[in-house]
């Protein structure tokens, strides 16, 4: 299933983005009522999101965590795992996983960094941050909205290399690492340095329309025997963004199948290799 993207949409989760990565706000005070006194049910702030995730007890290793939202009642859940040793002399990369199955709804897919992500990245002691989809396609608003927060709030408490920072993803994880390269600049402030999709079949805008360059690398994974994602129509949208003026190095996982990501192990690993001599060099 292809995604549908306007182009240029005018999200107005940017307002609320502002908000959340803002350090505090004016307190508007208590809502209307009958009379003076506090509001019996106030709403959140972004404040109370910064200091819930500060109060967060997080260590080196794995952690799997979950923090309301600004909107009360609205819980991100997400994996984020801490090498050893990172400090202000030794910034390490951070990677974005984004997990496949996204409509699934699964309360636990975020968890599955040890099939892919985990051995890809073994012994790069990397941070890898892996949110929970919620339901919902990485490119709608409230995704947009928690990889964006979450990628402020661990920048903020971690050391962390920005200028390595990096997006990759499985199916629809792989369609969301395209979308947030293409509006890397509109919703993430240039953060990401390069953007790994796996398994993918993205274009933007769908149908007949010119797609746009992508101002940083992709390192594009697809295997020959998917039988979701057809290679043909993923080698298509590929050439399309390499004429764009996108640099775009495609690979092909011979004999690989869609659903089975765990055997892309060694192709993820090529991809690393290639950040680190290409792109983070």
């Amino acid at each position: 299933m292809q995604q549908i993207i306007l182009k240029g949409r005018p999200f107005l989760v940017l307002i609320l983005i502002f908000i959340l990565t803002a350090c505090g706000g004016d307190d508007d005070g208590p809502g209307p009522g009958p009379g003076p006194g506090p509001d019996p049910d106030p709403e959140r702030t972004a404040q109370d999101v910064i200091n819930d995730f500060e109060n967060l007890v997080i260590n080196e290793g794995t952690n799997d965590l979950e923090l309301e939202s600004i909107q009360e009642g609205v819980f991100w859940k997400f994996r984020l795992i801490v090498p050893e040793g990172a400090s202000p002399t030794n910034k390490r990369p951070l990677v974005l996983r984004l997990h496949g199955a996204a409509r699934s709804g699964s309360p636990e897919a975020h968890l599955s960094t040890e099939c892919l992500v985990e051995p890809g990245f073994q012994g790069k002691d990397v941070f890898i941050l892996s949110p929970n989809s919620n339901g919902l396609f990485w490119y709608q608003e409230p995704n947009i909205v928690q990889v964006q927060a979450l990628l402020e709030l661990v920048s903020s408490r971690f050391d962390i290399d920005q200028d390595k920072v990096v997006s990759m993803g499985y199916s629809d994880g792989g369609n969301g690492s395209w979308f947030f390269a293409e509006f890397n600049s509109v919703f993430f402030g240039d953060q990401f340095s390069a953007s790994i999709p796996m398994a993918s079949s993205y274009r933007n805008p769908p149908g007949d329309g010119d797609v746009s360059k992508i101002d940083i690398p992709l390192y594009v994974i697809h295997g020959t025997a998917d039988d979701l994602f057809p290679i043909e129509t993923t080698k298509g949208f590929v050439d399309e963004y390499i004429a764009a003026g996108t640099d775009v190095t495609f690979v092909e996982a011979e004999g690989l199948v869609h659903n089975n990501p765990c055997t892309y192990v060694s192709y993820l690993r090529e991809a690393v290799n290639w950040l680190e001599t290409e792109v983070w060099d």
